[in-house]
């Protein structure tokens, strides 16, 4: 986890900011001399933020992203041990959330990607300091951006979907992340209004180490479509065809 407060108090080793800020000056400098592209996954800290930001406006050839999990909850929900909040960076404080959040208003910050990482149960029902690291988010992300970015301000809802889909198309060079005649029609429908709460028996996925599991989150995906044909949908009595 974060070192800081909590860990103390834990009793737990905790992962220093100045860990991943001076691996990423490393990098950005790396970068730089060589003028290649780097791409920073999982920012976590303020201060990488900073660097960041201080890099691109002086020209190096940079891309970034940041996780629903650190633009929305910090280091005190390890308070009770629980392995679901035990990931890769850790989370933070509320600085650092706020840092994350102003980066992906600003651009700093190009994309968001989940870090989605299945366990099984008995891997994350071990002692905190000896389960896994990580969290699964896919089904998760579109909410907790809309709860935490667009809801508070930070966002509209388009510049959401851009973090989620074309910008990190963009970021890696890769096809796809919009939909115009000739491209592969892989996309959901979702309903920006609908309140949900999470519930690990709800999950498509096979694994149920969520962070969010009870929380209330607003905007849910009702349909998905890979390559143009329904794969799944909300409600059996919707026609998506």
């Amino acid at each position: 986890m974060h070192g800081g407060y909590w860990s103390s108090r834990l009793g737990l080793a905790g992962m220093a900011r100045a860990g991943e800020d001076s691996a990423i000056f490393r990098d950005i400098e790396l970068a730089r001399s060589s003028k290649g592209h780097l791409h920073i996954c999982h920012v976590s800290t303020k201060g990488a933020v900073e660097l960041i930001r201080r890099a691109k406006g002086e020209g190096v050839h940079l891309t970034a992203e940041a996780t629903p999990h650190h633009f929305s909850l910090d280091h005190g929900k390890c308070r009770d041990f629980s392995p679901l909040f035990k990931m890769k960076p850790p989370l933070r404080e509320q600085d650092d959330i706020n840092a994350i959040a102003e980066g992906l208003a600003d651009g700093t910050i190009d994309c968001i990607a989940t870090d989605h990482a299945p366990h099984t149960l008995t891997e994350k029902e071990h002692q905190f300091d000896q389960a896994p690291f990580g969290v699964i988010g896919l089904e998760t992300a579109l909410g907790v951006g809309i709860t935490y970015l667009v809801k508070t301000g930070v966002l509209d809802l388009g510049q959401l979907v851009d973090c989620l889909t074309s910008k990190p198309a963009a970021a890696l060079n890769l096809p796809g992340g919009h939909l115009e005649d000739g491209v592969v029609a892989d996309f959901v429908i979702f309903d920006p209004d609908r309140e949900w709460t999470v519930e690990a028996s709800g999950f498509q996925s096979r694994s149920r180490n969520s962070s969010y599991i009870g929380e209330k989150l607003t905007g849910k995906v009702v349909a998905t479509f890979l390559r143009g044909r329904l794969t799944w949908r909300l409600d059996e009595s919707q026609d998506f065809e």
